[in-house]
């Protein structure tokens, strides 16, 4: 038996197919546009065809994220909460909170057993989020991928007092002109984002051990100011953007293990089908 996870966030996209003892048998990976049913129909495929199989073999497929209402071929949706939690906790068992900064919001969770007993969203604000960052690249005329590797070679942090994206992204080009390096630009930018996503940790009274997921989590210039400031070590998984969909793919082996335990059946031929013809 074959499961498949699949998480539209609001910047990417993923895709995963595992086998039923949870070996990763392919990722697909791509920016999320604005047709969601066409864009998870051609994830899908993709990581169909690197795994070498069909999707009538596929046992059960849960969709997560942003875009989980577009994704027709789904046999359940579940929250992103629900669906990170878990698989942050397939791959640090100890671990008791969960933090993912996305593209477009940030999430902070309190678990246990793999299970979300509470948790804080910031999801009115570009700030604390990797489309902030986004856009303080840009004006600093730097690649957001490499403002981690930037930021590690800074000797201070320059504060930066706005978190408004708009405000922000004045104030740090105004740091530039008056001769601050650009290194430590950065590192206070992502002081900033680490103090405002720690700030909203703190209001569930953070646990060890911190998982830290997202494609922020990728900064290693935002991880190392995490760590500051919640004042503990913070775990990030291999591949951080894809825990939500390995979350999803975790929840839908169970799923599917509880419903043969009662004694229903698979999916059936017919419903099979009514999955296949979203492909055409």
């Amino acid at each position: 038996m074959y499961f498949a996870g699949v998480d539209i966030g609001s910047t990417m996209t993923k895709v995963l197919l595992t086998d039923a003892d949870g070996k990763l048998l392919s990722v697909v990976k791509g920016p999320t546009g604005p047709e969601h049913r066409r864009l998870a129909n051609e994830v899908m495929l993709l990581a169909l065809e690197q795994a070498n199989l069909q999707l009538e073999q596929i046992a059960y497929i849960v969709a997560t994220g942003y875009g989980r209402v577009n994704v027709p071929f789904a046999d359940r949706q579940i929250t992103e909460l629900t669906c990170h939690a878990r698989g942050a906790y397939s791959l640090f068992p100890g671990m008791k909170t969960a933090i993912d900064i996305g593209g477009q919001d940030a999430k902070c969770m309190k678990v246990s057993n793999g299970k979300v007993r509470d948790f804080a969203m910031n999801d009115k604000c570009a700030a604390g989020t990797g489309r902030f960052l986004e856009v303080i690249a840009a004006a600093l005329g730097i690649k957001v991928e490499d403002m981690g590797d930037i930021s590690l070679r800074s000797g201070k942090r320059v504060h930066i007092s706005n978190l408004c994206t708009v405000f922000a992204r004045q104030e740090v080009v105004a740091r530039l002109s008056e001769g601050e390096k650009l290194e430590d630009i950065v590192a206070g930018l992502h002081d900033a984002v680490a103090g405002r996503v720690a700030g909203l940790a703190r209001t569930l009274r953070v646990e060890p051990d911190v998982v830290l997921t997202g494609g922020v989590a990728k900064n290693t210039g935002v991880v190392r100011a995490m760590k500051e400031h919640l004042r503990c070590e913070i775990f990030v998984p291999e591949d951080p953007l894809i825990t939500g969909a390995l979350g999803a793919a975790i929840l839908g082996r169970e799923l599917w293990q509880e419903s043969v335990a009662r004694g229903e059946r698979a999916p059936t031929e017919l419903r099979r089908l009514e999955k296949a013809t979203f492909f055409t």
